[in-house]
This record gives C-alpha cells, structure tokens and sequence, in this order.
C-alpha cells in the first residue's frame, strides 16, 4: 500500500506530513515509557523484520498480491508508540534507498500505515485481551483479530486522504469499493503472519511480548496437603488446636510464567524474577529476517499490489510521478549491475535489512537512554 509520488497534491501531502512529523514526536516520547534495557534492541530487530516480511508478496487474487503493513505486529510485539516508530522507519528506509512509496508522499504513507494500523491494531488488540480468558491463547487470537481488521482501516484511510486530495477523477465510491475490498482479503494474510509471529514468540519467551504483559500471568496457589512433609518456612495453615503443614503446588513452569508476564508490581516474588537474556531471541529473530530478505523473496509473487492493482484498474494512477530516488543503486530491491535477478535481489533485501536494523536500533537505544537520563535527573 506504498503511496507514491504524484497520487495525492501537495496542499494533502504537507498535512499529512504535519500529522506524521506530529505522530512521530508523540511516539518519542511515548516510547520512553515502553523501552528498556532488553527491549530497545528488540524494537530495532522488529523494524527490520518487518521489512523482510514486507518483501514476500502473496497472491490475493487473480493478479493481485499483498503484503504485510506491520503495524499490528510491531504494536503487540514492543508497543503502540514504539511501533509507529518501527513502521516509520522501515517506510522511510524504503522511500530513500528502494524508490517504494514516494518521498514526497512520505507523510502519506506514515499516516496511513504506521499510525492507523498501530492505532486500530492495537486498540481492538487490548479490547480483545481485556474481555477474553488470560490465557496465551488469547494474545495470539487477539492478535489475528485485530491484524485483519487493520489492513482494510488503512485502505478507508486511503481513501479518505483521496478523496481530500487525490490527483485523478476518479469516483471514490469506486475507489473505496475496490480499496476495502481487496484489502480484506489481504487482512487475511496480515493476520496469519501476525499470529506465527506473536504466537511464536509468546510460546519461548511472553516477557519479550509488550501486549501479553499482564495477561497470561497465573498467580501462585498455595494448597494444603496432608502428605506434604513439614519444612522450616512452609506456609501452614490452623484448624482448631493442631496445625496442618501446607506446600505449594503451583505448577513450576506456571511458577516462572507468571513471573515473567505479569507487569512489575512491586512485590518480592517480582523483585526476585530472574532477567532473562534476549540474546537468543535476537540471533533468531534477525536470522529469520535475513533469510525471508535474502532467500525467501525471490518467490515473492511478481503481481501488482492491492494499492498498485486498484490505482491501475480505476484511473488513479494517471498523475503518477517517478520517484526522486529511482536511481538509486538498491531501486526496485535489486542492486545495480548485478545481472543475476536471484543475487540482485537477495544481496538487496540483506542490506536493506542490516540498514533498518542500524537505523532502528539506533534511535531506540538513543530513545532508552534518554529515558535512563531522566530517571537519574529525577533521582
């Protein structure tokens, strides 16, 4: 759904461009909030994962394909401020160094598809979890809800921005007919990615997870049993004159997810939680990206996108301009000079993938510790 140059005029363009710079600014300082010393470096390695995942195009249609926004995925995995500025950095990676959605549609594109689908996604996303048992299940079912209903509110906001300022003469009736509707049917395949995805992770570690904080904790029960051998400390429980030894049955494996899920509370089973690494998850997550980006793409379908598919069959295109970056040596994700189309465009999405992790990473960490400023300022 990359918008690009010449679709929507300049007076539409530059506001769009204030409420992206507008939500951006926001997201600085909401990400403070939601980043620490683990999951800053996350927050980078999500940016690049979804522009890999971004490169593998899958049929939709006769003739159609999608593509996955991300903004779902990025907002359960590290959180809604933060994953606006996942989606802003991939886009404007994107814009720069492939020519994918114009530069001057730029407020445009982080408009349409990191700041409505984070802000949708996420706010079904905890409706969802709120009303639903607290179990993993539901973040990940939570996740596919609100993925899928994500893509088509993106495709109504485009056609909300065209119908302001678009270019062409094109009925918008049309235009939100074809828009919404091929956009469900790429919501399907958002989802589906976004569930592996949360699902995945939540099963190794949910504490990594931003949107399952709070919600798969269990807490411990504590059960008295006649068979349980009495032990300095062990909670007993008084029934009349004689005291009856208590153990704890909580399970241990629910023992250490509830320790790692819940929100920190203060308490000392909390302050005695064990920090985990997230080195591993980290080494598997960018092998995941490196081999989508640098393998898996090339069996990408070739076909139009639902945007390019709709803009070409209903007139909306008939203003389109060349992109200011087309070229660049990574134009169209395939390095330049480089014959074999299978190198090409492998070699690209691995340099796209290691510039958006550098670039993602850097401003989280920059993010995380200004926040670590202003907590030592304070105290």
């Amino acid at each position: 759904m990359h918008v690009p140059d010449g679709f929507i005029d300049a007076p539409v363009s530059v506001a769009t461009g204030v409420v992206a710079a507008g939500a951006v600014a926001v997201s600085l300082r909401g990400a403070r909030r939601e980043l620490d010393e683990r999951t800053a470096p996350l927050a980078g390695l999500v940016a690049a994962f979804i522009f890999a995942v971004q490169m593998l195009n899958f049929p939709v249609a006769a003739g159609t394909s999608g593509h996955l926004l991300g903004g779902a995925l990025a907002a359960i995995l590290v959180g809604p401020y933060t994953g606006v500025l996942c989606v802003s950095v991939v886009l404007l990676m994107q814009g720069v160094l492939f020519a994918d959605g114009g530069l001057t549609a730029l407020g445009v594109n982080i408009t349409d598809m990191a700041l409505v689908t984070t802000v949708v996604a996420y706010g079904l996303f905890r409706a969802i979890v709120k009303l639903a048992p607290r179990r993993r299940r539901t973040v990940t079912v939570a996740s596919f809800v609100a993925a899928l209903i994500s893509v088509p509110a993106a495709a109504v906001a485009f056609t909300a921005i065209y119908a302001l300022g678009g270019t062409a003469d094109v009925a918008i009736g049309k235009v939100f007919a074809a828009m919404v509707g091929v956009h469900v049917l790429i919501g399907i395949g958002e989802a589906a990615i976004t569930a592996l995805t949360v699902g995945a992770v939540v099963a190794v570690r949910p504490d990594l997870v931003y949107g399952a904080r709070g919600v798969t904790a269990r807490p411990l029960e504590i059960r008295s049993s006649p068979l349980a051998p009495a032990t300095p400390g062990a909670v007993a429980r008084t029934e009349g004159p004689a005291a009856e030894p208590a153990a704890v049955t909580s399970d241990t494996s629910e023992t250490s997810e509830a320790l790692e899920t819940s929100e920190p509370t203060g308490t000392p089973a909390a302050a005695a939680a064990p920090r985990r690494s997230a080195r591993r998850v980290w080494w598997a997550g960018l092998a995941a990206a490196l081999l989508c980006a640098g393998v898996v793409s090339f069996y990408a379908s070739a076909s139009p996108d639902g945007l390019e598919k709709v803009a070409h069959d209903k007139g909306i295109d008939q203003k389109a301009e060349d992109h200011a970056a087309k070229d660049s040596p990574l134009a169209d994700y395939g390095v330049k000079d480089i014959t074999d189309a299978r190198l090409s465009g492998g070699l690209a999405g691995v340099i796209g993938v290691g510039a958006t992790l550098a670039v993602g990473s850097g401003v989280f960490v920059v993010v995380r510790r200004r926040r670590a400023t202003a907590e030592s300022e304070r105290g």
